[in-house]
């Protein structure tokens, strides 16, 4: 127990998140402000029971985001294309519920579905300008959202736009064609559905074969070329399913409130590159990946309330974030060396 728990502290990990909660009290201080009051804002904002709400509703979303481009992350590919497929499950979502001749719950049902299959197709679109083209996918994932984002911008605008607002967004959905909320809160079943997902990437990650072969892939790529896993036929399966959870972002995020398409209410937020940190933070892996989402989600939503009740800006929260991946990214060893000083002396 001594071991694991030596473990955990010498991770690069915890020392990125603690030393960003030092440098940010650092940057307090030197406001003039309580760092004390400052993170007790944060936590009661965020996990008290008026904001546990809110922090759940934003860790559905960047949860989703985070576990669709942790899978990809898990081989060495990045899919910086999270804005445009989320997008587009949205706006096919909208779509779907305002056309769709089935009765309500089938139609949530179909429309979860169609948001999926959007952002699936529009992701194996990038993976194929990689196989076919030589464009790198980070390159062509990221080029490939901004079309998506404005073609979804466009729908909102004119064809699908509600005529009684003044605001780019659709009309609104049928009654009954939303997803089911817990109580009189804005957490819906769409937490469910993520959690679900995340649990199949746990499971695929670390007991099946194909798991093992994602792994070994983002370990050392020409190994596992030699071992026979199929590069171009794993980066389509890969950025399939990655779409595929980015679409489902999008789809809840349109069934949830205000239960239609609003432009830009999907990528405003930085759902995407929240994500995209927490799955950096956690090295792709699934239970870390599914902690780190739930630390950004409290950040994010503490920040507001930080900003409510101390006067210090929300922005602190975003640096929070920048110095925990740049000390991450530096791999800083100080903490293992400290530890394997202290260990010897014992």
């Amino acid at each position: 127990m001594n071991h694991r728990i030596l473990g955990a502290l010498r991770s690069p990990i915890t020392f990125s998140v603690l030393a960003g909660v030092l440098i940010g009290a650092l940057f307090l201080v030197g406001t003039g402000a309580d760092p004390v009051s400052a993170y007790d804002a944060v936590l009661t904002g965020s996990l008290g029971a008026d904001g546990i709400g809110s922090t759940l509703s934003t860790g559905t979303s960047v949860l989703g985001m985070a576990l669709a481009l942790a899978i990809p992350l898990r081989a060495g590919l990045i899919n910086l294309g999270g804005d445009g497929q989320m997008v587009l499950g949205g706006i096919t979502a909208a779509v779907t519920g305002l056309y769709s001749p089935l009765p309500a719950p089938l139609t949530v049902v179909l429309a979860l579905l169609a948001g999926m299959a959007a952002g699936a197709a529009y992701a194996v679109l990038a993976a194929l300008c990689e196989n076919h083209l030589g464009v790198p996918l980070l390159v062509s994932s990221l080029l490939l959202s901004y079309p998506a984002v404005s073609l979804a911008s466009y729908l909102a605008r004119y064809p699908l736009k509600d005529p009684g607002s003044s605001l780019p967004q659709t009309r609104a959905l049928p009654d009954g064609v939303a997803l089911p909320a817990f109580g009189d809160s804005t957490v819906t079943v769409g937490l469910v559905l993520v959690v679900l997902a995340a649990a199949a990437y746990w499971f695929t990650d670390r007991r099946t074969a194909f798991g093992y072969e994602i792994r070994m892939t983002g370990l050392n790529a020409r190994f596992a070329a030699y071992a026979g896993v199929e590069r171009q036929g794993l980066t389509l399966k890969l950025m399939s399913v990655s779409g595929a959870l980015a679409g489902l972002v999008g789809a809840v995020g349109v069934l949830s409130f205000p239960y239609r398409f609003v432009d830009g209410s999907l990528t405003a937020p930085g759902y995407t590159w929240t994500g995209l940190t927490a799955a950096l933070l956690a090295f792709a892996a699934p239970l870390g990946t599914v902690i780190a989402s739930f630390f950004f989600a409290v950040l994010q939503v503490g920040g507001l309330a930080m900003e409510r009740t101390t006067e210090v800006p929300r922005e602190l929260t975003q640096v929070l974030q920048a110095v925990v991946i740049v000390f991450l990214a530096a791999r800083l060893r100080f903490p293992s060396r400290w530890f394997d000083r202290h260990k010897e002396a014992v």
